[in-house]
């Protein structure tokens, strides 16, 4: 019998961008511009499913390490208001094994010129997989991509 397992663990990471609120939110909500940051290490197989920025709307995205399982996102967008808040739900799985179950709050708040963003996850990681250290420092490397792309010409 197998044990199973559930690990809840939260985190909230700010960070100050000096792009306005405007576009830092079309980083997340535009599918072209999301794909520039929002992204697995260049030595992965990458696959994007659609992205329906809209409440009820679902994305999906897959990676695979070399000669690994691919880890998969599905997420599903609870609450937009634009240019101050995004709330998802999300799942992700490594091969066919759900690891974890997350809500993520994104707030835009203006600051000065420029933008402080705060992501907020609740999440519960599930039989064995209570590595939530791992998702922060994930996380925290996807906020230096976007970072990076607005930095670059829009």
């Amino acid at each position: 019998m197998s044990k199973h397992t559930a690990v809840h663990a939260t985190f909230a990471l700010e960070r100050t961008f000096p792009s306005a609120p405007e576009r830092v939110f079309q980083a997340f909500a535009d599918p072209k511009a999301k794909a520039r940051w929002f992204a697995a290490p260049a030595d992965w197989e990458q696959s994007r499913g659609k992205m329906e920025f809209k409440v009820g709307g679902k994305e999906h995205m897959s990676g695979s390490p070399p000669g690994h399982q691919a880890h998969v996102f599905d997420a599903t967008y609870l609450d937009i208001v634009p240019n101050q808040r995004i709330v998802y739900v999300y799942e992700m799985h490594i091969g066919e094994a759900k690891i974890s179950v997350s809500l993520a709050t994104i707030e835009f708040k203006p600051a000065g010129k420029g933008t402080k963003l705060v992501l907020t996850e609740q999440g519960v990681f599930l039989d064995g997989y209570d590595d939530a250290g791992s998702r922060e420092r994930g996380t925290k490397g996807l906020l230096d991509q976007l970072e990076a792309a607005l930095k670059a010409p829009a």
